[in-house]
């Protein structure tokens, strides 16, 4: 069933502004959040020509192949870091809900299945003379991009590649949103941090982020990963691309 307006009007009872094509959902969702939208309105798009992602970087999101969607947050200032976990726990949900089994979360947010990355998430907080005016969580999941023959065939993947079934993008879009009210409503609690930690693939695994090359280690409550090098030191970094060394890839 094609996405439209009409379809999320039946599947969702939040606020919610659909686009059968945008260049950023986030940046929507920010625009509406200066003119007064209300926490948990939510952007929806068909298609996104130009989404960001994290270090700047930008991509298309096809028409009819993904789930790209902005939601409008206003949380304690102090949680805004567990907007990573609750967006890559909500996402890891939906996949498990919708049939896949090996499901796993590398730091600190891509769901990967079977290994693969299947979906992406850019937190943005809003800031107002000091005051945080709210932040915008920006989620894209692969639902059946075709990645073979780019370069990402070896990285990525799509929930109908794992599934085997047509998957019905409004219900996926509405218990998405359901799951993520499940966990916004956790964001202070240590469960959230605690199940976030449990499904995380990265730790134990010898890794780089940043040009820090070692073991990681552990995560901290507000998600910094703690990896060791091989001179024994420690080193904390709160966010970057990682790179996990592969089993056979020689030390």
């Amino acid at each position: 069933m094609t996405l439209s307006q009409e379809l999320l009007e039946q599947r969702l009872t939040r606020p919610f502004k659909y686009f059968d094509r945008v260049e950023s959902s986030n940046d929507e969702a920010a625009a509406w959040l200066a003119a007064g939208a209300p926490e948990g309105a939510g952007v929806i798009a068909n298609e996104q020509t130009r989404g960001r992602g994290r270090g700047g970087r930008h991509w298309h999101t096809p028409p009819n192949v993904a789930l790209a969607l902005s939601l409008i947050l206003k949380p304690n200032s102090a949680y805004l870091p567990r907007l990573n976990m609750l967006a890559a726990l909500s996402v890891y949900d939906l996949a498990r809900e919708c049939g896949c089994e090996v499901v796993g979360i590398k730091w600190p947010n891509d769901v990967q299945v079977n290994g693969l990355k299947v979906s992406g998430v850019l937190p943005e907080a809003i800031w107002e003379a000091g005051e945080l005016r709210g932040a915008i969580l920006g989620i894209g999941v692969n639902v059946r991009m075709d990645f073979n023959g780019t370069e990402l065939q070896e990285s990525a993947i799509s929930l109908e590649d794992v599934v085997k079934k047509r998957l019905d993008r409004g219900e996926l879009i509405a218990n998405l949103l359901r799951r993520i009210n499940h966990w916004y409503c956790r964001i202070a609690s240590p469960t959230l941090f605690s199940t976030w930690k449990s499904r995380l693939n990265t730790l134990g695994q010898s890794v780089t982020v940043n040009g820090v090359k070692g073991v990681a280690l552990d995560v901290n409550t507000v998600g910094a990963l703690l990896i060791r090098d091989d001179k024994g030191q420690t080193h904390r970094i709160d966010a970057g691309d990682l790179i996990i060394k592969s089993a056979n890839e020689s030390r």
